[in-house]
């Protein structure tokens, strides 16, 4: 080893001691005859003080450093001068007084800062992620993600899981998704898929007997980009045989505690996760992702502005159409300029116009066009109901209820990221649950999995499958923190008649069901336990537990916002001869 300790673990027990440190230059100060170097690592930083009087050949070295540039340095652990201790360094109370120094490598001037953490341009730190990765925010998310990836393991060890590893390369299936696609040599004409998740293989390990399996699994999506998204991106995938819902519910939550306990240096809002119903979540935050951090939440009107002049909530309240309002503190002061910004995000999210009502805060007075169209009791009713107070604002959304769902859970994000509530430092778990089994849109008239086609309905609500499948409620969970979904499973179908009666009503034929999914229906005929699984994000989940605003900042090697690799210059073109082999011919349209 080209050193003794780490430059963050030294102290005062070691004073007296001759150690050897290597690390970079974070900084270099020259006083004349003295130079005063902080090396770091990714421990720490430690002061080398470098004195001609004591080792001249150092400070000749010494003379030549600059910032980024990787030193060994060999010398007696001593304590710095009184006054001179510096508390926001692990090793402020001790230096190194230097005896030798050895120039392992130089550095040109970084194009990025890295002793300071200071904000530059996204671009520019992918294309030197290399440098970026020595900043101390990577190098603490990193350290984060590793503790928490080996929390998981030893979580799961100690419960009897075993770590599978499935193919990188199978079978392209639709999965909701487009697929990263890998041609084959062997097979002319012929193509792999990238995993958007191990689903079925997981499933068949099930088959197998290997009733409790995880992994770390590496997944990848072509999809728009997202700052909770990449193209590839890791999970941790689960799966066990003979449970049912709360089993795997319990055994997460317990999970999520530990690891958040344990490595996040943001803490939980509460270590009992609340349960919503999908229905629930809509209702209430207008989301089956809501943030429960803050309230601003939905609250139904309907039976007081319905029975009101204003004439579009009166004849949507007859038609059965809902009205909601949420009431958003210390607001009534907006301006119309404001009040145009909140438009501009209700039409956005559906709305043909965003009405609402101010109450004044001097005279308790209410303002507000629609408000003219209200009595005084009715106005009156609205303040209880929505437990308004002076100075208050009141958005209203009447409409469809996707529609107002939209609108509103659009307006409570919005004017929660507007008054700051989006950076109270928590972590706040919820469980949604009851999931529809179909999406309310028919998709080129067949239903739409709300999860996907695996995923068994509840068993009470099977007989409507041949009757009202949009009513069939599902055993899909989601685990949602902070607006985001960190977390998703089911327990799954396994038996072959109902998976395939859920494949013909998402329109595959008997047919396409036996050429993408034939391996897994003959399975089903071999004694397939009841069994579920999740699988939870560990980007988002780590991103959450960093405090950072997206995945990028604690994945190694992202990607841009457009699937770009900036440092490696890919997606790149490749050789012709890699085409010949694969009996590839591109046909690129000329760009205009």
């Amino acid at each position: 080893m080209l050193r003794t300790h780490s430059c963050g673990e030294l102290g005062i027990e070691q004073i007296g001691q001759t150690v050897t440190l290597a690390g970079w230059v974070n900084r270099r100060r020259d006083m004349g005859g003295i130079i005063f170097i902080d090396l770091r690592d990714r421990e720490g930083k430690t002061q080398v003080t470098v004195n001609a009087s004591r080792s001249q050949s150092a400070f000749n070295a010494a003379e030549n450093v600059r910032p980024e540039f990787v030193l060994q340095v060999r010398g007696e652990v001593t304590r710095r001068p009184a006054g001179q201790e510096n508390p926001e360094m692990v090793t402020g109370e001790i230096e190194i007084l230097s005896d030798e120094i050895v120039i392992l490598n130089q550095a040109k001037t970084p194009p990025i800062p890295i002793e300071r953490d200071e904000s530059v341009d996204e671009a520019l730190r992918l294309k030197y992620r290399f440098l970026d990765l020595r900043r101390p925010r990577m190098q603490r998310n990193l350290q984060i993600r590793h503790k928490a990836i080996k929390f998981i393991r030893d979580f799961l060890d100690e419960r009897g899981f075993l770590e599978i590893e499935t193919p990188i390369l199978f079978k392209s299936t639709p999965e909701g998704a487009r697929d990263y696609l890998v041609p084959s040599r062997v097979h002319p004409g012929k193509f792999y898929a990238l995993p958007q998740s191990p689903q079925q293989l997981k499933q068949l390990l099930m088959v197998g007997g290997l009733d409790k399996y995880y992994q770390i699994a590496r997944c990848f999506r072509d999809e728009d980009q997202r700052a909770d998204r990449q193209p590839e991106f890791t999970q941790l995938d689960l799966e066990m045989s003979f449970v049912e819902r709360d089993d795997i519910l319990s055994l997460i939550e317990e999970m999520m505690v530990g690891m958040v306990n344990m490595t996040s240096i943001v803490p939980l809002a509460s270590e009992l996760f609340p349960r919503l119903t999908h229905a629930e979540a809509l209702e209430r935050f207008g989301t089956d992702r809501p943030d429960m951090r803050y309230g601003l939440e939905l609250v139904d009107v309907s039976d007081i502005v319905g029975k009101s002049a204003f004439r579009v909530f009166a004849e949507n309240v007859a038609a059965g159409r809902p009205a909601k309002a949420i009431c958003v503190p210390g607001c009534a002061s907006y301006s119309r300029k404001q009040m145009e910004e909140l438009e501009a995000i209700a039409r956005e999210a559906g709305a043909k116009g965003l009405a609402w009502m101010a109450i004044d805060e001097e005279t308790d007075q209410m303002r507000g066009f629609i408000t003219k169209f209200f009595d005084v009791d009715q106005l009156t009713a609205l303040v209880d109901r929505l437990d308004a107070q002076p100075g208050d604002l009141l958005l209203f959304s009447s409409d469809e209820p996707r529609t107002v769902y939209s609108v509103l859970g659009a307006l409570r994000e919005e004017m929660a990221s507007r008054l700051g509530y989006k950076e109270k430092n928590e972590l706040a778990f919820v469980w949604i649950v009851d999931f529809p089994l179909f999406e309310e849109e028919m998709e080129e008239g067949h239903y739409a999995p709300s999860h996907h086609m695996f995923t068994a309905p509840q068993q009470k609500y099977i007989p409507l499958l041949d009757s009202d499948p949009r009513a069939v409620l599902s055993e899909q969970y989601d685990l949602v923190c902070n607006g985001y979904e960190v977390g998703g499973g089911s327990i799954r179908i396994h038996d072959r008649e109902l998976q395939q009666k859920i494949m013909a009503l998402i329109g595959l034929t008997p047919k396409m069901a036996r050429d993408q999914f034939g391996h897994l229906l003959d399975a089903f005929e071999y004694g397939t336990p009841p069994h579920g699984g999740i699988a939870p994000g560990i980007d988002r989940l780590v991103m959450l537990m960093a405090g950072e605003p997206n995945i990028r900042e604690v994945m190694a090697f992202p990607k841009s916002q457009n699937a770009a690799d900036l440092m490696a210059d890919a997606p790149s073109s490749v050789d012709q001869r890699q085409l010949d082999d694969l009996q590839i011919t591109l046909n690129l349209k000329a760009e205009l």
